[in-house]
């Protein structure tokens, strides 16, 4: 059976695993901030972190938890893993292989 590169229906893993994935990678990146904030706290609290860490563990609860609702970031993040996902059925290449530099020549 030939996959049509350009089909747009998602299987389960990729509508519940593989896009929510994107998604946090995206919104973590977005906001770095309250990630390095929280990392900083947790780093420096040791056994203590639920207790010291609650203000940026809410803060950074709270801005990931704004784009996981966002419909327009959801469909970003599907469009991004649709056009990845066709990529890979026409190359056969993952996309972090392609991402790779390729070696120079001597």
């Amino acid at each position: 059976m030939a996959l049509d590169r350009a089909d747009q229906h998602l299987r389960h893993v990729e509508k519940d695993i593989l896009i929510p994935k994107i998604m946090r990678e995206k919104a973590k990146e977005r906001y770095s901030e309250q990630v390095q904030d929280f990392t900083k706290c947790c780093k420096n609290s040791g056994v203590l972190i639920v207790v010291k860490c609650r203000k940026e563990n809410s803060a950074l609860k709270e801005c990931l938890t704004a784009y996981y609702n966002d419909p327009a970031f959801h469909e970003e993040c599907k469009m991004e893993y649709l056009k990845e996902r066709e990529e890979f059925r026409k190359t056969g290449i993952p996309a972090k292989k392609r991402l790779q530099k390729l070696p120079t020549s001597m």
